[in-house]
């Protein structure tokens, strides 16, 4: 996480920068974070199992008071809950799982094999369709009739064709 912060202070412009470049470091400083995250969470754990060893309460658990398994503990030795427990709890909703974005109501499964409309199955435009296309697409390409210079427009803009020598050439000395 330290490496890209200096990366980034050192830049002074993300011109030359790709797109998925810095989405891919921003991707890597969020793992890092959630890894972070995760780690404070199960030290957390682990020094409430230790509270819990000082207080005599290691090993019973938290909602119905019974003796935690021992081969769970050798697993989990943080553990709160005894299995079935455990299983009651991991089968309520968590409050997150209710707040999800209203996006994902509308748009639904986009490449899923068969969309819903009414009540009859319609196939829709699946991965696979998406698949074909781009082979479709990839062979008109490399048909003879789709004959194209690709050479004329690699440069988005006329300073592009600058090469790093022409311009060391003409800073001044």
């Amino acid at each position: 996480m330290t490496k890209f912060n200096a990366e980034v202070a050192s830049e002074l412009s993300f011109y030359d920068n790709h797109p998925s470049d810095i989405a891919s470091e921003t991707f890597e400083v969020e793992k890092g974070r959630a890894l972070e995250a995760n780690e404070m969470s199960l030290l957390d754990k682990i020094d409430d199992a230790l509270k819990a060893i000082d207080e005599g309460s290691y090993g019973k658990c938290k909602t119905c008071g019974k003796d935690i398994d021992k081969g769970r503990l050798e697993f989990l030795p943080y553990a709160l809950n005894c299995i079935d427990c455990e299983d009651v709890i991991s089968t309520i909703k968590t409050y997150n799982s209710n707040q999800r974005v209203v996006e994902e109501s509308v748009i639904g499964h986009p490449f899923g094999h068969k969309s819903k409309c009414g009540d009859k199955d319609e196939i829709g435009f699946d991965e696979e369709d998406s698949y074909q296309s781009v082979g479709r697409f990839n062979e008109i390409r490399n048909s003879s009739e789709y004959e194209y210079d690709y050479d004329d427009d690699t440069y988005v803009e006329e300073v592009e064709k600058i090469s790093n020598e022409q311009y060391k050439n003409q800073l001044p000395n």
